[in-house]
């Protein structure tokens, strides 16, 4: 990883969310740009950039921002490289696995609702086909 520091245009950029939410997220204490420029503008690291993409896939699963926040606690702690007790190292992945149970549920339901967007568009083309416009 590297010690390369981006602007919030940048960050932006690279996790396709708009200013403005990448705002919020700091706000509500997600994710906390790790420097400032000479200028004072907030500068992200590439481990900031990573947070957001977490963030960016949970949000259409319906996770709240405190699951957010728990899950990136769990991951932090897992990844800090500190010794952990047996126990707590199985209570970590414990919750990690629930995160993971519940994106997966959350995910056939979005399958379903997908199935059906395509069946009513191609209910409605049909329609186009079988009676097209004058």
């Amino acid at each position: 990883m590297s010690g390369e520091h981006m602007r919030i245009g940048e960050v932006a950029t690279r996790t396709e969310l708009s200013l403005r939410t990448i705002r919020h997220y700091e706000e509500t204490g997600l994710v906390i740009p790790s420097a400032r420029s000479q200028g004072g503008f907030r500068l992200y690291t590439e481990s900031d950039v990573a947070r957001l993409m977490v963030i960016r896939r949970m949000k259409p699963l319906g996770f709240s921002l405190d699951e957010m926040r728990d899950l990136l606690e769990v991951t932090d702690r897992l990844d800090s490289g500190e010794e952990l007790s047996g126990d707590e190292h199985e209570a970590l992945l414990e919750r990690v696995h629930a995160y993971e149970r519940a994106a997966a549920e959350q995910m056939e339901k979005l399958r379903v609702q997908l199935a059906r967007a395509e069946e009513f568009t191609a209910a409605l083309r049909a329609r186009l086909t079988r009676d097209p416009a004058p």
